[in-house]
């Protein structure tokens, strides 16, 4: 069992935040002395992830090609501290947020910001019963879970997930969004759009109703 926080910086020794505010503001027990993923101190590192989804949203909102209006649901395949999850708040959706098994254990980061969250192993099948999802979102994953297992293997978990019509938006090396774009173009994909700068790039596509005959 848990053992009860005894100082006050400790995780559990406060209520949270009230909500909206909870989730963009850091946790209090996420300390300076602390690094985060990304390298800086934990509260700036938080922010800084914050800010960048907030940015990286608008341009999903208006570049995509996507109607927000008929997405229900967001799966964020990899997802840190929650900051694509939070900078979808204005809109009429819910949002699953799953960490990978060997990434930093951000989990209770993301149930303090009051969202939901998950670990998986993408190398594995991932429970979704009963429902599909409308838009998988896919920052660094794929390019780090290859090195583990085969990439067409996940490719075809993605495909089990995502609901016809539903959208994924992948995030990556550009090798590996190259990898990806052949894969599910091969399975008769809509490409939305397609970028790429500096050796990384940014795929979006949209799942079609074909089946092998």
């Amino acid at each position: 069992m848990h053992k009860i926080p005894v100082d006050a910086s400790e995780r559990g020794s406060k209520w949270p935040e009230k909500w909206p505010a909870r989730l963009e503001k850091s946790p209090y027990w996420l300390l300076s002395s602390h690094v985060g993923v990304y390298g800086k101190a934990a509260p700036e590192d938080f922010v800084a992830d914050y800010e960048h989804w907030k940015r990286g949203i608008k341009s999903y909102l208006n570049g995509m090609g996507i109607n927000w209006s008929s997405i229900r649901n967001v799966m964020d395949m990899k997802a840190v501290y929650g900051g694509f999850a939070a900078a979808l708040k204005g809109l009429n959706l819910w949002v699953m947020n799953v960490i990978p098994i060997r990434s930093p254990d951000t989990l209770p980061i993301i149930y303090e910001r009051g969202l939901f969250g998950i670990y998986h192993d993408w190398c594995e099948s991932f429970s979704t019963y009963p429902r599909s999802y409308d838009l998988l979102h896919a920052d660094h994953l794929f390019s780090k879970v290859k090195k583990r297992c085969k990439l067409v293997s996940v490719v075809a978990e993605v495909d089990r997930i995502l609901r016809p019509g539903g959208k994924l938006i992948v995030r990556d090396n550009v090798d590996t969004i190259n990898e990806l774009e052949d894969m599910v173009m091969s399975m008769e994909w809509e490409v939305l759009k397609t970028y790429s700068k500096n050796k990384e790039g940014l795929l979006c596509v949209q799942k079609s109703m074909w089946r092998p005959k």
